[in-house]
């Protein structure tokens, strides 16, 4: 109960920040916040599904909150760019601020719902795509744990020792999500993701073709970049937080990851997102490895807008969330004042 209720009360505070730099934004107040622009995130894009447990929620918009995303930032006087165009706007004197779409992971509904509408407004974008979920060897270990967790009363699962979960109500489901989570981030990430995959395996839950029926396989991406409003960037292979790799092995999967969308376009991506994005998953050292990969843009999920002097390997972004889908929310998030409020940006 108190996991949910901290959740809600946070929820509470960050639409009460989102509102007054809504209403700051209005009046004209704080207008260098916005800086050069911003780079959005978004994962699922699709109709809402009714699920009653559903930890992943703010990884999801609808279309139809997309569409007002793209109107209100239009009206706000955004221009809409690539991402691989972004340092030249950013060397220029261009005193108008950019919109940068970006889509992490590569999920079926990106084809299928979010390209219909970028088309419709003739916005760009770029997904970023991790080589295993492709083809299948690596699972979306987050989609995985809310499925099983939907399913089932209690979960067992190996963390120093076997241990039985009760997951009837929706506060042991999220007590159980939260508590496996941290696990898989602070042992080895593969050892963990495996020991997922097994529990799943063994509940009746196929991991890997929870994968296949979640994300684009090749096949699917290149009927994506059919639309030249579409480009792919790359986002490891396994998508394992870089930070915690070893040199030889972060490198490895950062290139590879390229190659891996080289394959499928016929040229080396330009652009690459750090699996996860946030402070502790990605490092200085993983910024210095995008520079000598050749990535010219690389971009996190911490928050702010873009600047002059921003480092072009360690791009801030905001998120579209799940729980803020209003029109005024994309104004107070793109102004860039709410971050300044807090002092994140």
């Amino acid at each position: 109960m108190k996991t949910m209720l901290r959740q809600v009360a946070k929820r509470a505070a960050i639409t009460g920040g989102l509102e007054a730099a809504r209403l700051l934004h209005a009046t004209g107040l704080m207008r260098q916040a916005r800086g050069r622009g911003a780079i959005f995130t978004l994962h699922h894009v699709r109709p809402k599904q009714a699920r009653l447990f559903d930890p992943n929620a703010h990884l999801e918009i609808t279309p139809e909150f997309l569409d007002t995303a793209i109107t209100r930032l239009r009206h706000d006087g955004y221009r809409f760019v690539a991402l691989d165009a972004l340092p030249a706007h950013l060397a220029s004197n261009d005193p108008q601020p950019v919109a940068v779409f970006t889509l992490d992971d590569g999920y079926r509904n990106n084809l299928e719902h979010a390209a219909p509408v970028f088309a419709r407004h003739g916005v760009p974008f770029t997904v970023f795509v991790a080589g295993g979920f492709v083809d299948r060897t690596d699972i979306l270990w987050w989609e995985v744990l809310a499925e099983l967790l939907n399913q089932k009363k209690s979960v067992r699962f190996h963390f120093d020792e076997i241990e039985t979960l009760p997951t009837e109500s929706l506060q042991q489901k999220q007590a159980a999500f939260d508590r496996i989570a941290a696990f898989i981030h602070a042992i080895d990430e593969a050892t963990a993701v495996d020991r997922l995959k097994t529990m799943a395996a063994s509940q009746g839950v196929d991991a890997l073709k929870l994968t296949a029926d979640l994300a684009l396989d090749e096949a699917g991406l290149k009927t994506l970049i059919q639309n030249p409003l579409a480009s792919l960037g790359a986002h490891t292979i396994s998508h394992r937080a870089l930070a915690r790799l070893s040199d030889d092995i972060a490198r490895d999967e950062m290139d590879r990851s390229a190659r891996r969308v080289e394959r499928m376009t016929g040229h080396r991506p330009a652009s690459i997102a750090y699996p996860y994005g946030y402070a502790g998953t990605v490092s200085p050292r993983d910024h210095g490895l995008a520079r000598d990969l050749g990535f010219t843009t690389a971009v996190t999920t911490q928050p702010g807008t873009l600047t002059d002097t921003v480092d072009r390997t360690a791009l801030p972004r905001i998120s579209l969330n799940g729980h803020f889908q209003k029109a005024g929310h994309v104004s107070a998030l793109a102004s860039g004042i709410a971050f300044k409020l807090t002092g994140r940006g």
